[in-house]
């Protein structure tokens, strides 16, 4: 089993109540618009660390953290990516491989619409933490955390850090 950190859209702003919030966790997860290279390197060397690149992520991030990352995790096929839309609108970056070849957990950032949704068609669960930057529209600054347990995805916790 591996306890999950779910984050996106930081914009530069690492809120150490994050820390705390993640220590029991194996992995940090990040979904992109990291917004600057130091956001990275607090995750990194806070625990192990998966991160996609986002829109307003410079040369230097995108050299460091690719714009698709699929893999498994303890039986569990996931795909992250900052832009990817969600179940019945998927982007078009993304639609015809989910479609074709979709995996059991589809994870993006990008829209600061903390979303929780599953989708029946490709039978994946879509998750999106929302935004825990101070930048965007969001009114609260939100996290995940989730379990991945022999191909299971169990305990999902949404986590409000404060008001923007």
């Amino acid at each position: 089993m591996k306890k999950i950190g779910l984050i996106s859209d930081t914009h530069s702003y690492l809120d150490d109540a994050v820390f705390k919030h993640f220590e029991h966790c194996d992995e940090i997860w990040h979904a992109g618009d990291f917004g600057n290279m130091d956001v990275i390197q607090k995750l990194v060397d806070f625990k192990p660390f998966r991160g996609v690149y986002g829109n307003i992520d410079d040369k230097e991030i995108q050299l460091r953290c690719p714009e698709h990352l699929r893999f498994d995790c303890e039986g569990v096929d996931v795909w992250m990516t900052h832009i990817g839309g969600y179940p019945g609108r998927y982007s078009s970056l993304v639609k015809t491989e989910i479609t074709t070849n979709p995996p059991k957990l589809f994870i993006c950032g990008h829209s600061h619409i903390l979303k929780v949704q599953y989708d029946p068609k490709l039978s994946l669960l879509h998750l999106n933490p929302g935004a825990a930057g101070r930048q965007g529209w969001h009114k609260v600054r939100t996290l995940m955390r989730f379990d991945l347990n022999e191909g299971k995805i169990e305990n999902l916790e949404i986590i409000e850090l404060a008001d923007r």
